[in-house]
């Protein structure tokens, strides 16, 4: 940790306590790093300073107050920190052991707190690395372990080889494993789930590796969510923030927790015969609840009562519904305001005509969403009919048409002529589903406004007699005035004289 001027302490010291800004603020705001900000306000807090500062105090002795190794006088001798570092490495070596260790040496030495900031400057002047503190309630690691469990399918014999999720908290370290048939996303997403039950409760944050499922994109500062795993986010209430390529210590709860069950639970059932993925996770669930009441080394608490003390009343509430896999796809609107999805169509809102839109499908609804916002829900068909469609999707002069019926066409028809309404009546049977018949009966009854309703009258006659039951026809029959025709009359022959001289008959030809 490179040393920073005292203003800039000052105003660390300023921002946090009197305008109560985050460290991710202060940081942006004095172009400094947050480690640096925790360690400044973990030497201010030891050195028992308070905001505001007093008035007379300057800034040399502000610097003596933080570090007391740089006064002249020193009077109180600092330990080895190389030796304390090393020390500390040990199993069971505590900070508290080793300062209890360098009072008896040095009965007037620096006090606990101060012993422990001084020991985190050196530890970051030596080897800078980032200190993961885990909130209660704040974050769940979740990856697949890299040993998988084999189970044998009894009717084929087949083998397969059972994939192991792994999730750890990070405050208490309660684990949770599950054996699933892959890797997959619907596996992935079902895991999750099954994970939050068990915890009876949603933590802040997921830390996933980079796998497929999660992550459709790696990048270092700014990866692609899978939109499934988004939503499930959204769904329970969880921001999804996955580990760093090639960084195992953004994951290393999980990682330790993946060690932990693959000594303690999977290595001693490797030679236990298991024919289904439920017999293998009732085996699994066993061991899991063993361990996690197993009191941790050299402590009298286990994984399930630090869990109970520290996680458990941190935790968001469930949600009242649990999440459903659903499909996603990308479609285009059509220009008749429906998209296309397994052969049937489904309208949206008319305005979103041309535009890209994304569809969730569940077993049961299929959702349309516009940049992220829904903008149609639907039920999932299943019926011969291809096109559903809601009214308040119609632009208004669709809308008007609908309200048209065959009753109503067929009333309106009738009040032209008898002609008039066979004709219709006509269009309607001709259309494989009756609502495709509807503008064009609409568009010939307006004919008669057009042209009279005597003339179309006549029309239907002809129409009727050619089996004509498109508006171009009924139209074109109009236009060129085809109605106003003499109707045909059947031609008289007279006889042939058979006496006329040029008539050779029947004997000339034998």
């Amino acid at each position: 940790m490179g040393k920073i001027s005292m203003k800039k302490v000052s105003e660390i010291l300023r921002q946090r306590y009197e305008l109560k800004r985050s460290y991710r603020d202060i940081a942006r705001s004095l172009n400094i790093s947050m480690s640096t900000i925790n360690t400044y306000l973990g030497l201010a807090k030891a050195s028992g300073l308070r905001w505001p500062l007093p008035t007379d105090v300057t800034e040399d002795q502000l610097s003596a107050l933080l570090f007391p190794k740089s006064q002249a006088d020193q009077a109180r001798p600092l330990p080895d920190w190389n030796w304390v570092q090393k020390e500390h490495r040990k199993k069971g070596v505590t900070l508290q052991l080793l300062w209890r260790e360098y009072r008896d040496r040095h009965p007037n030495g620096v006090g606990y707190s101060q012993f422990c900031s001084l020991y985190r400057v050196h530890k970051k002047s030596v080897a800078p690395t980032m200190r993961q503190v885990h909130k209660a309630g704040e974050k769940t690691f979740v990856d697949y372990a890299g040993h998988t469990m084999e189970w044998i399918n009894p009717v084929t014999a087949e083998i397969h080889q059972a994939q192991i999720f792994v999730a750890a908290l990070g405050a208490s370290q309660l684990i949770y494993i599950e054996a699933t048939a892959t890797q997959s996303l619907p596996d992935w997403i079902h895991s999750h789930c099954n994970m939050w039950e068990y915890f009876g409760g949603v933590t802040e944050i997921v830390v996933p590796d980079n796998l497929k499922a999660a992550v459709t994109q790696a990048h270092r500062y700014d990866p692609d969510i899978n939109s499934n795993y988004q939503h499930l986010g959204e769904h329970y209430g969880f921001a999804i923030v996955p580990a760093r390529v090639r960084s195992p210590k953004d994951k290393a709860k999980v990682e330790n927790a993946v060690k932990i069950v693959t000594e303690q639970i999977l290595a001693p059932l490797r030679h236990v015969t298991f024919t289904s993925l439920t017999q293998l996770n009732q085996a699994l669930r066993q061991r899991l609840e063993r361990l996690n009441q197993q009191k941790f080394q050299q402590l009298d608490f286990s994984r399930r009562d630090l869990f109970r003390e520290v996680d458990q009343p941190a935790l968001k509430p469930l949600p009242p519904q649990r999440y459903h896999y659903a499909e996603w796809k990308g479609a285009k609107v059509h220009i008749d305001y429906h998209i296309t999805f397994e052969k049937y169509y489904y309208s949206v809102p008319y305005q979103y005509i041309q535009k890209e839109i994304d569809i969730r499908a569940t077993a049961t609804t299929v959702e349309c969403f516009y940049q992220g916002q829904r903008i149609a829900i639907h039920q999932r068909a299943c019926s011969k009919q291809r096109y559903i469609t809601l009214k308040e999707h119609m632009p208004p002069a669709h809308r008007a048409q609908q309200q048209w019926g065959p009753d109503r066409i067929q009333r309106w028809a009738q009040k032209i002529g008898p002609q008039t309404k066979d004709l219709i009546q006509s269009v309607l049977d001709s259309r494989p589903i009756e609502q495709q018949a509807y503008r064009a009966c609409l568009g010939i009854l307006r004919l008669g406004q057009r042209y009279g309703e005597q003339r179309l009258e006549k029309a239907a006659v002809i129409a009727l007699a050619q089996g004509m039951t498109r508006y171009r026809q009924i139209e074109s029959i109009l236009k060129n005035k085809m109605d106003q025709l003499p109707p045909p009359t059947d031609p008289t022959t007279e006889p042939i004289n058979t006496a006329h001289h040029n008539i050779r008959g029947a004997h000339y030809y034998q």
